[in-house]
C-alpha cells in the first residue's frame, strides 16, 4: 500500500543553522523557510536525489514540535511520510487492521498542499507516520 518515502522531519531549534549545515556543509539543495502557521511550524525542504528531508522549526508556543523539542532539546528526527495512491482508502484500511489516525481522522492539507493523515507511533514502531497522497 505505502509507496515511495516522501521525506523525513526533524524537528529543530534553530532553522537558520540547521539548514545553514545541509546546505554550505553537506552542499544540498534546500528550499526557502515557510511559515506555516496551520500546524505551527516553519518548514524548509532539503531536496535529495531519491527523498526529501523536511526541517521542522517551531512556530509559536502551542506548536507540536515546541512539545516535542521540550522531551529532545538537540531535536532529531519527528516523523517519516510516506505517498500513498488514495489516502481514504490507505486510512480505511489501516483502521480496519488496528492502527490509530491521530486528530478527527480526516485528512488535512500538508505542507506540500497534499491531503495528509499522521498514525500513532506506538502503532508504528515508535516512529510518528504521515500519509500523503501522491
Amino acid at each position: 500500500m505505502i509507496g515511495r518515502l516522501n521525506h523525513v522531519a526533524i524537528a529543530v531549534q534553530d532553522i537558520e543553522a540547521a539548514t545553514a549545515v545541509y546546505r554550505d556543509t553537506l552542499g544540498a539543495e534546500v528550499t526557502k523557510a515557510e511559515p506555516q502557521p496551520e500546524h505551527g511550524v516553519t518548514v524548509v525542504f532539503i531536496n535529495l536525489p531519491n527523498t526529501k528531508i523536511e526541517l521542522l522549526e517551531p512556530l509559536g508556543e502551542g506548536s507540536p514540535i515546541a512539545k516535542f523539542l521540550e522531551k529532545n532539546p538537540n531535536g532529531g528526527i519527528h516523523h517519516v511520510c510516506y505517498e500513498v495512491d488514495d489516502i481514504i482508502a490507505a486510512r480505511d484500511q489501516m483502521k480496519a487492521q488496528g492502527a490509530r489516525v491521530l486528530g478527527d481522522g480526516e485528512p488535512k492539507i500538508g505542507a506540500h498542499g497534499k491531503p495528509v493523515l499522521f498514525l500513532h507511533p506506538k502503532d508504528f514502531c515508535g516512529t510518528l507516520t504521515e500519509l500523503e497522497q501522491a
